[in-house]
């Protein structure tokens, strides 16, 4: 039997347009704020960049054989770089170039932990070869990280406050008053759009509150000249210093 062709192959996978995601709701409210967060942080840290997409439990179609088994795998978080920012309904590997995802981040629960670490492991390995794949337990605070090694994840060691370096965000993951949080190479914290706000706002109050000593310190100078002015004025001492 002569092998199929790409194209054919192409033909034969269902119509990307009626594969809408399949993914359950988040575990728990918590599980969905620890999401919104990290969605919101990277999008807010890269939001002049318009060359990949995030997908927040979202479906991946990946073969005709899982559409077969209904054997539908959605990370919580996953990062495809290299790819246009436009919104998608699923991601369909075969209607992507066969893009898988390069970064992939799971929210353990006690419903998906066992998978989380094991069986989604392997497959993000073997078959997605996506170079980086993080879990974190909004609950527990467990977290690790790995970086692919050949087709197997290889652990991601900690730096010394317990944070892991993303090649792929050129970020560090790392707790942060028990949220998953991202950390630049200089160790500050990635805020959200929120954040950010705030601290404009808490630099601009200071700002102000530095113009206004400066301001006061000068017309307080200015007093402590004149004054000194008259003082000398009325010992019969002029500018100069003559009696």
């Amino acid at each position: 039997m002569a092998a199929i062709t790409a194209r054919e192959l192409e033909m034969q996978m269902p119509d990307a347009r009626k594969l809408l995601s399949d993914e359950p709701e988040m575990e728990s409210s918590l599980h969905y704020m620890q999401l919104l967060l990290l969605v919101t942080c990277l999008e807010w840290a890269w939001q002049e960049r318009d060359d990949f997409f995030i997908g927040a439990n979202l479906t991946i179609y990946f073969s005709r054989q899982q559409l077969k088994n209904h054997d539908f795998r959605g990370p919580d978080l996953f990062l495809v770089k290299n790819t246009t920012r436009e919104p998608r309904n699923s991601w369909v590997v075969w209607e992507e170039d066969g893009r898988y995802p390069d970064l992939i981040i799971e929210l353990l629960s006690d419903s998906t932990a066992n998978t989380d670490r094991t069986l989604k492991r392997d497959l993000y390995a073997e078959r997605f070869h996506t170079p980086e794949y993080f879990y974190f337990s909004p609950d527990t605070l467990e977290f690790a990280g790995f970086r692919l090694d050949f087709n197997k994840y290889r652990p991601i060691v900690a730096n010394d406050r317990g944070w892991l370096w993303s090649e792929t965000l050129g970020f560090f993951l790392g707790i942060h008053n028990r949220q998953l949080r991202y950390f630049s190479l200089e160790g500050a914290l990635l805020p959200t759009p929120q954040e950010a706000a705030k601290n404009e706002m808490l630099a601009a109050n200071q700002a102000r509150q530095i113009a206004e000593q400066e301001r006061q310190t000068a017309e307080q100078a200015k007093a402590e000249l004149q004054e000194l002015k008259t003082k000398m004025r009325s010992l019969g001492i002029d500018l100069n210093g003559k009696l």
